[in-house]
């Protein structure tokens, strides 16, 4: 198993690992896209910062992507104008869209296959989302469209689409970008102190700490593990398909998505909250030979996402009063302008000096959502059930028998068949016995 994109992984470039103890301004734990661009925005403002990365950079949640670089993630822009207000829609658009414009600007010298595409949100029963979405669209001037027979071999309500939007390769991308940052690779971080992050070969002393681990590397600061759920999604790269001539996703949150790279149709679905059971690639397989019966497989892969409670993600101070630890997490499945809208936003939180954010963003936002007692109803579930425990809070595990994995359907940590640790927020290993 492994994902289309990881067969553009530059294994020549130099890395590095830490070998002592060393001082930065700024630490950035985590070598995925939010990492990297976080890096790269501090040091074009002069702030001295290195990276730590447990592997190597982008090969983490990062290559599983579908890289769809957007400012339309499903329903959103109606959803938050019902529970904030207009005004937050506007910024989240601004904030996306500005993303958007700053890969434009990278992609002009990085060969990472940037293509404009509109980005399209179907629905396959419900018109009335669709004509909610359009409205805010039309009051913020959204670039849009409406299709009434969308170009996907699904029976549709329509869709809506956003313009000028894109897509690219995110490894060839990482490929250049980690080239010109200061990242230690290969360095496993153990733990957070005041000042100071400990990895196995040496610590870091900085005056700020970033955190972007996919999901927060503290447990119970800003009490995370009931802000966020983990959320998997299953993908097949498709030769000899169909072009689905632009990037369209369900806005149901188990629904399809498509979108092409050069001769591929990614095919997108099968979706479950992590620990929990869910169609899968076997789901895709059957889709597959449904509506593209000649297509043939390359690659299948499946990545992990962090959803919030309001589906907008955690941006700025961990805490509310703490000036010293930061984080980005909580991208919701839109980790391509999510990672870049972190990295904007942290870096000019940490120029300007005072720590002032975003509102909207804020980490220390209103816990009162419907999601937040799903959560913790969970993690109650978990903890009384028994099985084999997880490392992260003592949640029972299970069995995922398409990927042959144990999953913890609490907080998302995973390990392999023999306890091998694979995804966050978990430190360690199991042994499973």
């Amino acid at each position: 198993m492994k994902s289309l994109w990881i067969d553009d992984y530059d294994e020549n470039r130099k890395t590095v690992e830490l070998k002592e103890n060393i001082d930065t301004d700024t630490v950035i734990v985590g070598g995925g896209l939010a990492g990297i661009l976080s890096s790269h925005m501090l040091t074009g403002m002069g702030i001295d910062n290195v990276v730590m990365e447990a592997k190597n950079a982008g090969t983490g949640v990062t290559k599983n992507t579908t890289a769809k670089i957007t400012s339309q993630h499903g329903i959103i822009y109606s959803k938050i104008e019902k529970k904030y207000g207009l005004g937050f829609a506007k910024e989240y658009f601004s904030a996306n869209q500005k993303a958007l414009e700053m890969y434009r600007q990278l992609s002009n010298d990085i060969a990472c296959d940037f293509e404009e595409k509109t980005a399209y949100v179907y629905s396959t029963d419900n018109r009335k989302k669709l004509e909610e979405e359009y409205k805010i669209y039309r009051k913020l001037g959204i670039d849009s469209r409406f299709l009434e027979n969308p170009s996907i071999p699904i029976k549709t309500v329509g869709a809506l689409g956003m313009e000028n939007q894109a897509q690219f390769h995110p490894i060839k991308f990482i490929n250049e970008m980690a080239k010109n940052i200061n990242i230690y690779e290969n360095t496993f971080v153990t733990e957070i102190l005041p000042g100071k992050v400990v990895a196995q070969q040496g610590t870091i002393s900085a005056r700020r700490i970033i955190l972007t681990t996919h999901y927060p590397m503290v447990n119970l600061k800003g009490l995370y593990f009931a802000k966020l759920y983990q959320h998997r999604t299953y993908a097949l790269a498709l030769t000899n398909a169909f072009d689905p001539n632009g990037m369209y996703v369900d806005e149901n949150l188990k629904g399809l998505s498509f979108r092409n790279y050069n001769d591929y149709l990614i095919l997108v679905g099968g979706s479950h909250r992590t620990g929990h059971q869910g169609g899968g690639w076997n789901e895709l397989r059957d889709i597959a030979k449904s509506i593209c019966p000649s297509a043939n497989e390359q690659y299948h892969w499946a990545t992990q996402d962090c959803m919030s409670l309001d589906s907008i993600p955690y941006i700025g101070r961990l805490q509310k009063n703490n000036t010293e630890l930061y984080i980005a997490s909580g991208f919701n499945k839109w980790g391509m302008t999510g990672s870049m809208v972190a990295a904007q936003l942290l870096s000019e939180i940490i120029a300007d000096g005072v720590g002032k954010s975003s509102q909207l963003f804020c980490p220390s936002r209103s816990m009162m959502s419907p999601q937040l007692f799903v959560n913790l109803g969970q993690a109650v579930w978990g903890l009384l059930s028994f099985g084999k425990r997880c490392t992260h809070m003592g949640c029972a595990l299970k069995w995922n028998p398409q990927e042959h994995t144990w999953d913890c359907p609490c907080h998302g940590s995973r390990f392999d068949s023999k306890g091998n640790l694979i995804d966050n927020p978990a430190k360690k290993g199991k042994d499973i016995g």
